[in-house]
């Protein structure tokens, strides 16, 4: 870009901002959070009543956690940096994880210096939606330009660093591996696919929303603890020629008008921008170190004690641990060290093969999950104050999961391996078998995720269909036995959605048949919730920084209609969008 061009950026930019009420340096976050709203185009019922007030509850947890974080590096003994190769001594692995913590809670990470990544992923929740009110109802978070939000549930951090490079396996004929709900942070690079996950939502113009990678370089060599980084990455690290314009550029959020769809606005020099790059690189790793540690991946929970010997699990809980590798076939998708093959008549007996089971095979599943409609991406057709359309689509959308992102197409990211878009068409709507190690995790005053509680309200699965784990696991056990041709919201009369009505897939293609119609009765389905509960961790330890939820728990109704208040109709469906549907190979069959 040329000196001319970017003068004529930059004056859009500021126009823009002067505009838009977007949040500028030395606003408070009280002010912050009502400029921000300027960007509404949701019906009723999308938007939670309080999501100004609770984000600005969360930006105070975030800050409490990012202030312990300091006073921790503050105590902490510096390493030696000594050896062939040079090896950080005594306390480098100490060093690394906090730097990646501190990271991790850094609300300047973001063009409206209000958005962390902890923003969408707080402890107490099990690094999962720290809003209940959004994940009852709009499901995605929003982003530092309030109120666009991305379009699926924040994904557990817990124990995902421990997921392999995603590759297809030609014998099996799967892809296992990956990060994201659509395995797109693939590890091609870094060969650590959580690592490559973490440099997602800083440049996602929905979530952190940065217009530039070379943002966050430019944002830690101004951040209190560069001497940290330098010290585990070294001292050249930001040795970065950034140019006067880079502060106002990366105060406009990503996907604005004025950038015209270039991604790397700030004017480096190769050279420069190859340090931006490494800098970007070394961002993920130091998250990827922290959330591998265990401060958040500590294998603490009831299920870990049971397996040293230390914890008896209850009569409930060991019922719902046998369905669990039985009955509900859980295990043949959520690992825990055996193996699952079973016939109507059959329980498992194989030995245990794994002393820290993850509970996940690594794979990819379309477990037919219905379409969303109360999902705030659905409405994001018109162009916010910056002239950003998030979905163009509308309900024209049909979330292919797996299959977009090996086409490279609307809604996922670009595929790094042509040789695997020919097998897009086996994966339309897989989404990520992720752990279910702290499904149920929440706060501590809000012991369950479950009503009547006190509970604290989650969304589970990669749309926020489902709001209590009892509805998942009738989900899996009932899908087949309740199957309606309707949407969400038009279940018949004399039904009650997700209790004897389940609506249709969202994609019909590749559904997993391994369940849908279990038998299981209401006992057993409450069993394996309550094993599902002994995999949160906190159980024989503290679990880190769980005691900074400061909001409200939820309290009465039912666990199996928990939600259903909050329901909204879906209106008719147009036909799949053709940036979606229509890209090679062609969906089979097709998708409506």
């Amino acid at each position: 870009m040329t000196l001319i061009a970017l003068g004529a950026v930059c004056a859009a930019v500021a126009v823009a901002m002067s505009n838009s009420g977007h949040i500028v340096r030395g606003q408070s976050e009280e002010s912050a959070a009502v400029s921000a709203t300027a960007y509404n185009p949701y019906p009723p019922g999308i938007l939670p009543s309080d999501l100004s007030s609770e984000i600005i509850r969360v930006q105070r947890e975030v800050d409490l956690v990012e202030g312990r974080a300091l006073a921790r590096w503050k105590g902490l003994s510096h390493p030696v940096l000594t050896g062939q190769p040079p090896i950080l001594q005594n306390t480098g692995t100490e060093a690394i994880e906090t730097l990646g913590e501190l990271m991790l809670y850094d609300r300047n990470i973001s063009p409206g210096k209000n958005q962390a990544c902890a923003s969408c992923h707080m402890p107490y929740a099990g690094f999962s939606g720290p809003i209940p009110s959004v994940n009852l109802t709009m499901v995605a978070f929003p982003g530092t330009v309030h109120f666009r939000a991305g379009k699926r549930t924040p994904q557990r951090h817990p124990y995902s660093p421990f997921f392999p490079v995603f590759q297809y396996n030609q014998e099996q004929g799967l892809f296992f591996g990956g990060n994201f709900w659509d395995s797109r942070a693939t590890g091609y690079k870094l060969r650590i696919p959580d690592a490559e996950q973490a440099q997602g939502p800083p440049v996602d113009t929905q979530e952190m929303g940065f217009p530039d990678t070379a943002c966050i370089a430019f944002q830690l060599s101004q951040a209190v603890y560069r001497p940290l980084f330098e010290e585990v990455w070294g001292g050249g690290s930001f040795d970065i020629k950034f140019p006067r314009e880079t502060e106002r550029i990366c105060a406009t959020p990503g996907g604005s008008a004025v950038f015209g769809g270039n991604t790397t606005p700030i004017p480096l020099s190769a050279s420069d921008r190859t340090r931006a790059n490494i800098v970007y690189d070394r961002w993920a790793q130091s998250i990827d170190s922290f959330e591998q540690s265990v401060q958040v991946s500590p294998f603490s929970s009831k299920f870990d004690a049971f397996l040293a010997g230390k914890y008896t699990l209850t009569r409930d809980e060991m019922a719902g641990f046998k369905l669990f590798n039985g009955k509900g076939n859980c295990n043949s998708c959520h690992l825990d060290g055996r193996g699952t093959s079973l016939k109507s008549d059959q329980a498992d007996s194989s030995a245990v093969a794994m002393v820290n089971p993850l509970f996940t095979c690594f794979g990819s599943a379309n477990e037919g999950v219905p379409l969303n409609p109360a999902n705030a991406f659905y409405y994001q057709t018109k162009p916010d104050s910056y002239g950003f359309i998030g979905n163009p689509y509308g309900f024209g959308y049909r979330d292919l999961g797996l299959g977009s992102f090996l086409r490279s197409a609307f809604g996922s990211g670009p595929n790094p391996n042509l040789n695997w878009k020919q097998y897009a068409p086996a994966v339309d709507g897989q989404m990520q078998v992720s752990s279910v190690r702290d499904v149920a995790s929440t706060p501590p005053q809000c012991p369950t995720t479950e009503a009547p509680g006190p509970y604290f309200q989650k969304a589970f699965f990669h749309n926020g269909y489902f709001k209590s784990l009892k509805q998942v696991v009738h989900f899996y056990n009932t899908r087949d036995k309740y199957a309606y041709p309707v949407t969400s919201g038009h279940c018949p009369k004399g039904t009650t959605e997700k209790v004897d009505c389940w609506p249709m897939p969202e994609v019909r293609n590749n559904i997993d048949m391994t369940s849908g119609n279990l038998g299981l009765t209401d006992e057993e389905e409450n069993q394996i919730v309550a094993f599902l509960q002994t995999l949160s961790d906190g159980f024989t330890r503290p679990y880190p920084n769980s005691d900074t939820y400061t909001g409200a728990c939820m309290k009465g109704g039912s666990a199996a209609t928990q939600g259903n208040e909050h329901l909204i109709a879906t209106p008719p469906l147009p036909p799949c969008a053709s940036a979606i549907c229509s890209v090679a190979p062609l969906p089979s069959p097709s998708i409506p």
